[in-house]
């Protein structure tokens, strides 16, 4: 009864300590430093897509691949890219663009242009 116990017991502290470091980690990629300015998705590395809140390397590196055999025409495009709905577009329109574009400003994701 005592070993059950005792492997009961540093069970629930593994768990709990995978819990601490799980809720550390969620904490450390929210506080993510977003771009001083609007990042051009047409000609961004990778690195720096991943300066913008809601983007990984996986994301980023799917934004290269579609851009490399279509080129952005509008931010709002960036729903055609694999992971990327209109939920996420909306979080991430202010910190991205699309350099020419003369119908729309950075940050206009989302939102109707003329």
């Amino acid at each position: 009864m005592n070993k059950m116990k005792s492997r009961a017991i540093r069970s629930m502290s593994m768990v709990l300590g995978l819990l601490a470091v799980l809720a550390i980690a969620s904490q450390a990629m929210a506080a993510k430093q977003a771009p001083s300015s609007p990042i051009n998705i047409n000609t961004a590395t990778v690195q720096q897509l991943t300066e913008v809140p809601g983007i990984g390397p996986a994301k980023a590196q799917a934004i290269v691949s579609y851009r490399d055999k279509t080129p952005f025409g509008s931010t709002n495009d960036l729903v055609n890219v694999d992971g990327i709905g209109e939920k996420l577009l909306a979080k991430i329109a202010p910190y991205v663009t699309v350099s020419g574009n003369s119908a729309e400003s950075p940050g206009t994701a989302g939102k109707a242009t003329r």
